[in-house]
């Protein structure tokens, strides 16, 4: 089984199951949309193989489970070290993490500080800061968790993180090129199919569905491969690198790519931010996406995460791989 070896991990669950997973068969799809971001284009057919992933986003009563196995602290719970980024104020090396704090009044969509806040003490436990909970939230999926929080969890649990065409083709559920993950329909019958913002982001917030920040797991239909909340709710990490467009070499090639891998890690990086952190690939847009600001509630859809950034509204899932599959 091609999982990452996970000896090092204190309280690894022994052997690694599949209850709670479905299994996706490999096959062929058009990845990307040439319709929307310029970042998922081109459209190019890739195939994957075989695989099993996580019905749902990981939940907070699962990651406490991991917590407290592996005695584990997130990098939400651990000051920033000086070394690590040049030139910050010594008043901001402490430990917290980025908070969606919605403004009451409309606001300019070009500055996300309008409604993104650096919380001192915010981490998984407390997701908008001190003061904040996740008591009752138990079958809510866990955010503020970096990229290595949910690589650390995954191997702990003896699994890897979805390559990105993985998880595109499992959020697909079998309707190649469709607009959501449902058909090409946002609303069908005005039914909400998802997690997303219901009104103008992000100050008015209708909560039409009944969710104002992230919901139960499972609140919201499956697509056709019986996967929840693969759209909406949380943004979600994936093992490849973050490019700016989709690959080109796969997408030139004469031969249609198998379990195709992100960009190189060098290029992930932003090179107008102060420190240089390479970034990956997130799926599946989250409670915040709404039409007037961010449609990316589209298997279709990526952005890029630095990998040291959690916040607010980002999760993960996990997959379990065939012998010689995707690594």
């Amino acid at each position: 089984m091609s999982v990452i070896s996970v000896h090092d991990v204190r309280g690894r669950e022994d052997p690694p199951a599949t209850s709670g997973m479905v299994y996706v068969a490999g096959g062929a799809f058009k990845m990307g949309s040439d319709s929307h971001y310029p970042e998922e284009a081109p459209v190019h057919t890739v195939v994957v193989d075989g695989f099993w992933i996580d019905a749902a986003p990981v939940t907070n009563a699962q990651f406490r489970r991991f917590v407290r196995a592996a005695r584990y602290v997130t990098l939400a719970e651990k000051a920033p070290l000086a070394k690590d980024y040049p030139g910050a104020r010594a008043d901001m090396l402490r430990a917290g993490s980025l908070a969606f704090t919605p403004p009451d009044r409309p606001v300019d969509l070009g500055d996300v500080r309008n409604w993104w806040t650096f919380a001192f003490g915010a981490n998984w436990r407390h997701p908008y800061g001190k003061g904040s909970s996740i008591r009752g939230l138990d079958a809510h999926p866990v955010v503020q968790v970096a990229y290595e929080d949910a690589l650390a969890y995954a191997r702990w649990a003896g699994k890897g993180l979805p390559t990105e065409a993985e998880w595109e083709f499992a959020a697909r559920g079998g309707l190649d090129q469709a607009e959501f993950a449902w058909g090409d329909e946002l609303r069908p019958g005005d039914q909400s199919m998802a997690n997303t913002w219901q009104g103008l982001f992000p100050h008015l917030n209708l909560a039409a569905a009944g969710a104002v920040r992230t919901s139960p797991v499972g609140s919201y239909p499956p697509n056709a491969y019986g996967l929840y909340d693969m759209i909406g709710n949380v943004w979600e990490w994936t093992s490849d690198w973050w490019s700016s467009r989709h690959v080109q070499d796969a997408v030139k090639s004469c031969c249609i790519p198998a379990n195709p891998r992100g960009g190189a890690q060098a290029e992930s990086c932003d090179a107008r931010a102060p420190a240089i952190i390479p970034r990956k690939v997130v799926k599946g847009g989250s409670h915040l996406c709404a039409p007037n600001y961010c449609r990316r509630y589209r298997p279709a859809a990526r952005h890029a995460q630095p990998i040291d950034t959690s916040m607010s509204h980002v999760g993960f899932r996990c997959v379990l791989r065939e012998p010689g599959g995707a690594r």
